[in-house]
């Protein structure tokens, strides 16, 4: 907490922190996976260049710099003695004036790091999830910015995810104002479809996810084909495989949405692109070796 390694129960915040009343705040989701040589960080330096963006985006001037945000991060990896797990920052305005105006305020910066396995839960990797079309619409650009990480942008898929679970599914898809495919509530969506894989472009209003650019990254080094395109949602229910990608769910196959099987129950093009995906993580593809930073022991 503010450049302090402290132990995990004396975190603390007054209950007039700013962020907590008016979600002013930033964050990142990374990874951190074992590998032959040691823990290692998944593009840690891209989630800090996104961490930067995303506080520029919101005016918020951070009190540290993106290198004194990576060695934090390396040093809450390696405090933690975990092989595996992931990692938090969180940048916010802390207690001061209460008000909407934070820029009175100071500004905080947290990194946490956990182990958190599965995150869409075992099943969802053996068997797939199952979604529903959220009758929450995804943030529009001209309401709040989608490319900032930031907090506020939680609250709506909070509530689709919640639509979701009530109803008895594992996760939610957003569709934009115009009807278009978006985005789950923490993931990005891929549709396989006549051997081509396709995701909605930025401008529907997705976050460019890390790990949604590494999996096109990987569908190019493994030969297939691969569009940046809108698609609609009766296009994603007649879809061969969908799946999801991000940071805290991996790349999980999608099996059924709205209640309507998706291809025929096999994922061959999503099982493909989650092996080079858990092959470039735990350091097995030399290619993608610089994706990796190594925690060390201190």
């Amino acid at each position: 907490m503010d450049g302090k390694l402290v132990d995990w129960h004396d975190a603390h915040v007054h209950v007039l922190t700013h962020s907590l009343h008016y979600a002013t705040g930033v964050f990142e989701g990374i990874r951190f996976f074992s590998t032959s040589k040691g823990p290692a960080v998944f593009r840690l330096g891209d989630h800090v260049t996104r961490f930067f963006d995303s506080a520029k985006i919101y005016l918020m001037k951070m009190p540290f710099t993106p290198g004194e945000i990576t060695e934090g991060v390396i040093a809450t990896a390696a405090a933690s003695r975990l092989d595996e797990g992931y990692i938090r920052p969180l940048a916010y305005y802390g207690y001061g004036e209460m008000g909407l105006n934070p820029l009175p305020n100071k500004v905080s910066v947290a990194i946490a790091a956990w182990s958190w396995p599965s995150y869409l839960g075992e099943e969802a990797e053996r068997r797939g999830v199952r979604c529903l079309v959220s009758s929450w619409r995804r943030i529009h650009p001209s309401i709040l910015p989608p490319q900032a990480k930031a907090t506020a942008n939680y609250a709506n898929s909070a509530l689709a995810k919640v639509e979701a679970l009530k109803a008895g599914y594992d996760e939610a898809i957003m569709l934009n104002m115009d009807g278009m495919v978006t985005e789950a509530t923490g993931e990005n969506v891929f549709r396989v479809k006549d051997g081509v894989v396709s995701t909605p472009p930025a401008s529907t209003g997705v976050l460019r996810g890390i790990t949604r650019d590494s999996v096109i990254t990987l569908m190019k080094g493994v030969g297939l084909q691969f569009r940046r395109n809108d698609f609609s949602r009766e296009e994603m229910y007649t879809s061969d495989e969908v799946f999801l990608s991000g940071t805290a769910a991996g790349v999980t196959a999608v099996r059924e949405i709205d209640g309507r099987p998706i291809g025929s129950g096999t994922w061959p093009v999503t099982e493909q692109i989650k092996k080079a995906y858990d092959d470039a993580v735990h350091g097995k593809s030399p290619e993608y070796a610089h994706w990796l930073t190594p925690v060390g022991t201190s």
